[in-house]
């Protein structure tokens, strides 16, 4: 009787066990795909391209060199190094490129916004910018932490559209450079975090991202200060980073596009959102073809086939690299050449000034 309770007591904990085994959370989950389609990984470019969104810190020789490797490998032709600061620490950046690649980088100067509110603070900030321009830099990049977290000299946040920023603004347009800008983040990171969030696993790794609509305001409240400030200087050209956070709505985003003719988008970090809707999304890169430019954002180098594939290619439901940024398969569009070319380097030639042309086919 005894070694029968033992017997039974060791089946119940085996079946426990396997039971436990058996249970995950949604962090675990991450099944690979029995479905047998053609299709395969795209490595390099069909065209060299121009990523109007890169973060380099360091652009010494040394890292140059590693750079360039990699980029020939992509079939980048040009990288627009949005990070490139202001005064001395700019100067460096252009000195390194002129010296090493003078034709396959280009650096964005950056505003500091500190001291808003100031006297004078808004033709200061402009005539440093123009200083740095006629230095080497082919434009401006502003950082989501303008509407986010900049706050004036009385302690108040800066919205987009302060009009002490005017100046600035003015300024690019006046020099010919065009602005790319970040403003706020995805709409997810304001919404309840609950089952119905389709960025509750990044929110969940990556609390600090989380937002509400007094931190340090409502998303709405500050994607239209951005839009006001692009339909206030209609002479600026203005590049939207991240598909301006619309990349989920193509209707919603053709509205603006049609509304704010100086606006044009980058697709930096939302291919996921582009690689879920083939159809949709091809239909609206073919009618906004001259307003879409390449960009990645993150400098690695592995994720770069996924845009490609995206972009280029017909397949069917292949993996993404994130999963906290898109649980789902991506499909491609399949776009034709003309507008892929365009996406690739014409559009960034057309609004960056002196690129170097001879890089990317003529016709």
């Amino acid at each position: 009787m005894r070694r029968y309770r033992l017997t039974l007591s060791l089946v119940f904990t085996l079946i426990c066990f396997s039971l436990m085994a058996q249970e995950m959370g949604f962090e675990e989950y991450n099944p690979k795909s029995t479905l047998v389609v053609e299709g395969e990984e795209i490595t390099k470019s069909k065209f060299p391209f121009i990523d109007i969104h890169s973060h380099q810190r360091n652009m010494d020789a040394t890292a140059l060199n590693g750079l360039i490797a990699d980029m020939n490998r992509l079939n980048e032709g040009i990288m627009v190094n949005l990070s490139g600061g202001s005064g001395e620490n700019l100067n460096k950046k252009i000195e390194s490129i002129r010296k090493n690649y003078p034709n396959r980088f280009v650096v964005f100067a950056n505003v500091d916004f500190d001291g808003v509110g100031t006297a004078g603070w808004g033709d200061k900030a402009a005539a440093q910018l123009e200083v740095d321009i006629k230095a080497g830099a082919k434009g401006l990049k502003i950082y989501k932490s303008l509407g986010l977290r900049y706050k004036d000299s009385d302690g108040n946040r800066v919205a987009i559209d302060d009009p002490r920023l005017d100046p600035v603004w003015a300024k690019c347009g006046e020099l010919g450079v065009p602005v790319l800008i970040h403003a706020a983040d995805p709409k997810s990171f304001w919404d309840p975090m609950n089952s119905d969030n389709e960025r509750w696993l990044e929110l969940k790794t990556r609390p600090r991202r989380k937002r509400s609509a007094t931190d340090p305001a409502p998303w709405e409240q500050i994607i239209a200060e951005q839009h006001r400030m692009f339909k206030k200087h209609p002479n600026t050209k203005f590049i939207n980073a991240h598909m301006g956070w619309y990349a989920n709505n193509l209707g919603k985003l053709g509205q603006l596009l049609d509304e704010i003719p100086n606006m044009h988008v980058g697709i930096a970090a939302v291919i996921a959102e582009l690689g879920r809707q083939p159809r949709n999304a091809k239909a609206f890169f073919e009618k906004y073809q001259d307003r879409i430019l390449f960009g990645k954002d993150s400098w690695k180098p592995e994720e770069f086939p996924t845009y490609f594939r995206v972009l280029e290619s017909n397949d069917e439901y292949f993996p993404y690299y994130k999963k906290y940024h898109a649980f789902w398969a991506m499909y491609g569009l399949d776009l034709p050449d003309e507008v892929l070319k365009k996406v690739y380097y014409k559009n960034a030639l057309r609004l960056i000034p002196d690129l170097d042309s001879s890089l990317f086919p003529e016709d």
